[in-house]
């Protein structure tokens, strides 16, 4: 009767294989991971921001560090870009982290750990490790996520996809910036003529009007002192026939 050996269980970096390869085969929606090339117990992953939330556009980065008898020990998690969730380069309290080795389950893979991190960071739950910040920071850590993580030479050399995108990214909100202070300038510059053809049409309008009723000021008969130089002619006309008269009669006598 032939001998049977015991299976003999994985080895943390066999099972780090068979996690990454199962990672290539089937990527996670929202999250990219790739261990250190001569570490393959050291994870660096990437958290693309879920659309509908504060954490859209942004970009964060961070490690998983896995102990030697993973999959029987869990790993410890940490985030490295500000992201107004977690403190940074500091221990995550979570049910998948080493902080509770109690609730671990050995059947948990890396992309497991990596939903499950996902999913709390959408939450509001208080942990050790969280930090509490409103709606309008998260937004604006993500707007600086991407130069953020451009600046760490691990995430450009385990990420150079994800920094293309982001590259991309920055390069189409510079030219969307450029065209909006060119629009900008413009909408000022045709402010500007426009009030002044007003003021010159509103000069001429009333230099039109002024001469217009000036014409018409002229152009009316003045009745009253037409009547009154009549009178003064017709008393001086008779005054000077009386006086004419009384001369003629004082000749004659």
């Amino acid at each position: 009767m032939a001998s049977t050996k015991p299976r003999k269980q994985p080895t943390a970096i066999s099972r780090m294989r068979q996690d990454y390869m199962r990672l290539k085969r089937d990527p996670l929606p929202y999250i990219t991971a790739e261990p250190l090339p001569n570490n393959i117990l050291e994870w660096h992953y990437v958290v693309k921001g879920p659309v509908n939330t504060p954490y859209y556009g942004g970009y964060y980065h961070g490690t998983l560090l896995f102990p030697r008898e993973f999959p029987f020990k869990p790993p410890s998690i940490y985030m490295l870009t500000p992201n107004g969730r977690f403190k940074t380069n500091t221990r995550l309290c979570l049910s998948i982290s080493d902080f509770h080795p109690d609730t671990w389950n050995p059947t948990w893979c890396v992309g497991t750990i990596l939903t499950g991190l996902l999913s709390f960071m959408l939450e509001s739950t208080p942990t050790l490790g969280s930090i509490e910040t409103t709606t309008y920071e998260k937004k604006s850590y993500a707007r600086k996520s991407l130069e953020y993580n451009l600046k760490d030479p691990i995430f450009r050399e385990l990420f150079p996809e994800v920094c293309e995108e982001i590259n991309k990214l920055l390069e189409d909100e510079k030219q969307k910036l450029a065209l909006l202070n060119g629009e900008l300038n413009r909408k000022s510059v045709n402010n500007v003529i426009p009030a002044t053809n007003n003021e010159n049409s509103s000069n001429g309008a009333q230099l039109v009007k002024s001469d217009e009723c000036e014409n018409k000021r002229k152009s009316i008969i003045n009745w009253p002192g037409l009547y009154s130089n009549l009178v003064i002619g017709i008393s001086f006309s008779i005054f000077a026939l009386v006086v004419n008269y009384v001369i003629k009669n004082l000749n004659q006598e």
